[in-house]
């Protein structure tokens, strides 16, 4: 593994204890590979790929100069695929008026028995306060899920985002949203 798990939450309802770990491409692989590879997921990841090429994705991510990319894990349970990043490095950049230290954050919830029960917002809202907590130059955490996913759209709402406007991005029209430091 490539280090210790960042406790994000000690106690979240029906969850236990939050953490990210780094992503260890080698190891994570097949996890993210299934996740990926779920119907539901690949609407809007669109990395329904074999194993290699997640890998690949992974080691990437990993080797990014703005980007980190973890596993989540529920009481050590690995249930999540995260990517945090520097929005304002981040070609995101020119779809919006970045400011300096900007943090993106992109997710999934892995297995489905973690979906729809409201989870992905407590997960989200804990993980952008932890972000905010952490860079005390972070001023706002920005996303720009599919305008399409309703679903994720609603769960950013949820976790305290709110929709700034829509954006052209490369391959989606994307629901720009924003987190300010409270």
């Amino acid at each position: 593994m490539t280090g210790e798990a960042l406790v994000v939450c000690e106690a979240v309802p029906d969850v236990g204890a939050f953490t990210l770990r780094a992503v260890d491409p080698a190891a994570d692989a097949e996890l993210v590979h299934g996740w990926m590879n779920d119907p539901e997921v690949a609407a809007f990841w669109e990395l329904a790929q074999p194993a290699e090429r997640i890998g690949a994705y992974l080691r990437e991510q990993v080797g990014s100069a703005h980007s980190t990319p973890y596993v989540g894990c529920a009481d050590g349970v690995p249930m999540s695929y995260w990517e945090v990043y520097r929005a304002d490095l981040d070609p995101l950049r020119h779809h919006y008026p970045a400011r300096p230290r900007d943090v993106g954050v992109h997710l999934l919830l892995g297995p489905s028995a973690y979906r729809g029960r409201g989870l992905g917002a407590v997960l989200l809202r804990e993980v952008a306060q932890w972000l905010l907590r952490t860079d005390v130059y972070a001023e706002r955490v920005v996303a720009e899920p599919d305008v399409r996913n309703e679903r994720s759209v609603r769960v950013f709402e949820r976790a305290g985002f709110r929709l700034l406007r829509q954006i052209e991005l490369p391959g989606k029209r994307a629901a720009f949203m924003v987190r300010e430091r409270a």
